[in-house]
Parts: C-alpha cells; sequence; structure tokens
C-alpha cells in the first residue's frame, strides 16, 4: 500500500509543479517569445493576483529594458521585488489598501502609448486585490456589494458579472486605461471550466453580462434591496455600447492543465481523466468516485484522475475542507463497497485545504478503521465535519505547505488489480 500512496503523492505533485507560476509563463515565453519593442517604447509589466510576485520574478528575468513593473498582490505574498514596485490589496473583501492598489494601476497605465507595450500577468484573487469602483461609486458601496455577495450562495460567474458592472477595472477596464499601447495577458486560472472573465473578474476581456442582468442577478437571490442606494443608481442606469480595445489572452495554467500532467505522469497505469468538473456536495462527489471506480477496468492498474472545486454542507462545528471531506468520505464508501488495494488523494493545489495547514487527505482501505483504532468515531467526526481530526487520527492528512499557485482541487483514485 506505501507504494500506491508515493504513486497517488508523486501525482499530485506533478499536477502543482504544472501550475507553478514561473515556470508556466517561462515555458510560454520559450515557445512564443514577445515580438521586439517597436524604437522608443517600453513594456509595462503588471501582475496582478495571488501568484503575482513568482509571475513578476519570472517576467524580469526574460523581458529586457526598457521597462516598468508594478505588483498587486495578498499580504501574506507581500516582499520586495528589486525592479518592480510591490503593493498589496486586501482579500477576500476589499478595502482602502485594494483601492490604493486600483489607483496605482491607473496610474501606471497613465502613460502608456502606442509605442509601449503592455504585460498583464494575471491569477485568482485579483478581483478583490485591485478596486476602482465605477463613476459615482465609492469603496464603501462596493465593499458592502462584496459583502452581501460572499453571503448570497451565488456561484463565481454571477459573483463576477455584477462585480465587473460595478467596476472601472474589471470586465476589459484595464484595456481601456492601457490603450493605445497593445496588451498581452498571461493568465493562471482557478477557474473552473477556465472562462477567462471569471479569472480576477476580467480585467483584459469582455464583461460577462450588462448592467440589468447583473441587477436581475441580485433580485433573484433577494439581495438587490440590501445593496447601497448608489449602486441600484448606477445598474439601472441607461447602458451605452462600448467598444473595448482587443487583447491577446494566454491561458499558461489551469486545472484541466494539471491533470494533463498527472495523466502524463501516470508511467505504467491505465490513465484517465474522469472528470474535470468534480463539483458540487462532497457527498455526491464521493459517490461519482466510488461509482467510477466500480466502472473501471479490474485486470489492470487504474488511475482514475479528476479536478473541480467541490462543497461542504456545514451541519457540524469541526475543523477541515472540502477535501479532506471529500477523502473521508470516499474512505467510508470504499470500505464497504470496493475491493482489493486502492488508494485516494484529494487535495487542493494551494497547499491549503480550508482553515487548516493540510492540503487535503489521501485514503486507503485502512483509514476507516484505523480512525477507530486511534479511539475516535469517524461517523461522529464526519457529522460533525471534523475530517481533520479523523484523518489526522489516521494519518491520512496530505500536508505540503504553501504552493504558492491555485488551480483549484484536483484528485487521484489508484487501485492495483484483485
Amino acid at each position: 500500500m506505501s507504494d500506491l500512496r508515493k504513486t497517488a503523492l508523486a501525482l499530485f505533485a506533478a499536477a502543482v509543479e504544472r501550475a507553478d507560476p514561473a515556470l508556466a509563463l517561462r515555458r510560454q515565453l520559450a515557445e512564443a517569445p514577445l515580438a521586439p519593442l517597436p524604437e522608443g517604447g517600453r513594456s509595462l509589466i503588471l501582475a496582478v493576483g495571488k501568484a503575482a510576485i513568482p509571475m513578476m520574478r519570472e517576467a524580469l528575468a526574460q523581458i529586457p529594458e526598457p521597462r516598468a513593473a508594478l505588483v498587486v498582490t495578498n499580504p501574506e505574498n507581500l516582499c520586495t521585488l528589486p525592479g518592480a514596485q510591490v503593493i498589496a490589496g486586501s482579500h477576500p473583501v476589499p478595502d482602502e489598501a485594494s483601492a490604493a492598489a486600483g489607483r496605482a494601476v491607473v496610474d501606471f497605465l497613465a502613460g502608456a502609448t502606442a509605442q509601449d507595450r503592455v504585460i498583464a500577468l494575471i491569477s485568482g484573487g485579483g478581483s478583490a486585490l485591485m478596486v476602482a469602483p465605477a463613476s459615482g461609486l465609492t469603496l464603501e458601496d462596493k465593499a458592502e456589494v462584496g459583502r452581501l455577495l460572499l453571503a448570497s450562495g451565488l456561484e463565481i460567474n454571477e459573483m463576477n458579472l455584477i462585480r465587473q458592472q460595478l467596476s472601472d477595472l474589471k470586465g476589459g477596464g484595464l484595456l481601456r486605461h492601457a490603450a493605445p499601447a497593445p496588451v498581452t495577458a498571461y493568465l493562471l486560472s482557478d477557474v473552473i471550466g477556465d472562462d477567462l472573465r471569471a479569472i480576477a473578474s476580467g480585467p483584459t476581456v469582455s464583461p460577462i453580462g450588462t448592467r440589468s442582468e447583473a441587477r436581475a442577478v441580485m433580485e433573484r437571490v433577494g439581495i438587490w434591496e440590501a445593496a447601497p442606494e448608489a449602486v441600484k443608481a448606477h445598474l439601472s442606469a441607461r447602458e451605452e455600447p462600448v467598444d473595448l480595445p482587443s487583447a491577446e489572452n494566454i491561458l499558461i495554467g489551469s486545472n484541466r492543465h494539471s491533470l494533463a500532467a498527472m495523466e502524463d505522469a501516470a508511467s505504467g497505469w491505465d490513465a484517465q481523466i474522469v472528470s474535470d468538473h468534480l463539483t458540487g456536495d462532497v457527498a455526491e462527489a464521493a459517490q461519482a468516485v466510488i461509482e467510477a471506480a466500480h466502472k473501471a477496468p479490474s485486470d489492470r492498474p487504474v488511475a482514475l484522475i479528476f479536478g473541480g472545486e467541490t462543497t461542504v454542507r456545514l451541519t457540524g462545528t469541526g475543523l477541515g475542507g472540502r477535501n479532506q471531506e471529500l477523502a473521508l468520505r470516499v474512505a467510508q464508501l470504499g470500505t464497504e463497497r470496493l475491493t482489493g488495494d486502492w488508494v485516494f488523494l484529494s487535495g487542493g493545489t494551494d497547499g491549503r485545504d480550508g482553515p487548516t495547514d493540510a492540503a487535503g487527505g489521501i485514503v486507503t482501505p485502512e483509514t476507516w478503521a484505523a480512525v477507530s483504532d486511534a479511539g475516535q468515531d469517524p461517523e461522529a467526526l464526519l457529522a460533525n465535519n471534523d475530517s481533520y481530526a479523523a484523518l489526522k487520527a489516521a494519518d491520512a492528512l496530505v500536508m505540503t505547505g504553501g504552493t504558492g499557485t491555485n488551480v483549484a482541487d484536483v484528485q487521484v483514485f489508484l487501485r492495483k488489480p484483485d
């Protein structure tokens, strides 16, 4: 069983490595180098998001002078980076630091000319880290809507539809500030399905929808009346069609890319990507994993690969995360319904699962009983959403530390023939 665990952990490491922001940008620039600058032009390099530091560090190593560089990242990643100005916004609810970051971005782009080029390095988290309220709105207006959205239960695309309509930079707004300079954007996706409009709320792509559509979503989920009056006035105003400048948007890393890396790394296994949309409640996701295992061939080693982002229905007060609970539920079902030697791993590519220091969990046919053998009640722990305690008791936590990237979650189920 230890060999299966080692293989599962190696495949997880392959997924994380493929999502490494610096390596992904290096690979892309090697495959498609930037064209020489026009006479008198500069490269204006802007990095926004949780992976902004490693992306900018690589860009500065690859892109020659003359250039200027600005980084907007989260406070945890704030550091000195020679050759670039580095500032921190706030996440997940924007504050004055985020507004200051938004103003810095606008000022950074203000002097762009047709001879310059803007290189945007975009990763998840940028929506809250860089804030520039639309005309007539204040930071407080946007922050209040942000709080309403986080408690609304809306999918990320619907949240971003609303955020874009309240912003001067999101939904293609950055392109207006960069004009007349051409924009090339390199994106690391933390969004399942890789809709570029949803990554950091799409500063270099067209918006998801319109003001009236944003209002309709807010009305549907019952947050319209609680919105600030200025926001309601803005979203109720007449809309004028606006032509956005074009941009080249290049996806350099995503959940799907990482799943493909796992498949490639599974040498000697009958490997397949079963789903890149393992979403919804963890109980249903666990059932889907077990069903896929039942359908897989039993006469050869199989590696079933999944990716996505599940959700946990909180009914208890325990500690855990969606990956840990998914692993624990697969351990429970697998003990009852599967035969042979198998391992299942579920982990967050950022190395952090929920409010814990674990990336996820790795379970085997022995895990469920191991929790009991350690003096714990696995049923009670699961009912209390205490998957961290259960997996820790069974020595089944995946501990990697922060990875410096995030392309959502990956899972792998390995089984040898009976």
